[in-house]
């Protein structure tokens, strides 16, 4: 009987294991095909790409940061029932944390804006934005299509 509880465990860690291989090399692969794609659309010189991807991802690990671990934190308490159980004080102070997240989010946001003013141009800066969500568009067309078919 315990032989049995044992290769069920390991066939869950195993299971487990292989799930998080394969999401970390699709992950990986989703971010090479974006750094291509974005240095491609910005036309980044060597020089440029050297300054630019440091900032990139250090305002990309910081927004992940905030967005999962803030925004999980308040989205715990909505799971199902309990948002008719919150009481008006417990929802306003929700509201409140939800606002400051948002907020912190702006923040970042101008700040990595200014951080790249250095970098590269005014024009580059707007590219880099509909280059990330032409890249979005373009990965959840993809996503749909693989879905289907």
């Amino acid at each position: 009987m315990k032989t049995k509880w044992i290769l069920i465990i390991v066939c869950f860690f195993t299971t487990s294991f292989l799930f998080s291989q394969n999401f970390k090399a699709r992950k990986e692969k989703v971010k090479a095909l974006k750094v291509a794609f974005i240095t491609e659309q910005l036309a980044l010189t060597s020089e440029e790409a050297q300054k630019f991807w440091p900032i990139y991802n250090a305002f990309n690990e910081k927004q992940s940061v905030l967005r999962n671990e803030k925004m999980n934190a308040i989205l715990d308490r909505f799971q199902p029932g309990n948002v008719e159980a919150l009481s008006e004080k417990e929802a306003s102070a929700s509201l409140i944390q939800m606002e400051k997240i948002e907020d912190d989010l702006f923040q970042l946001r101008k700040k990595f804006i200014k951080d790249l003013q250095s970098v590269i141009s005014a024009k580059k800066i707007i590219k880099l934005k509909k280059a990330e969500e032409d890249f979005n568009r373009v990965l959840l067309k993809q996503m749909r299509e693989r879905r289907r078919g």
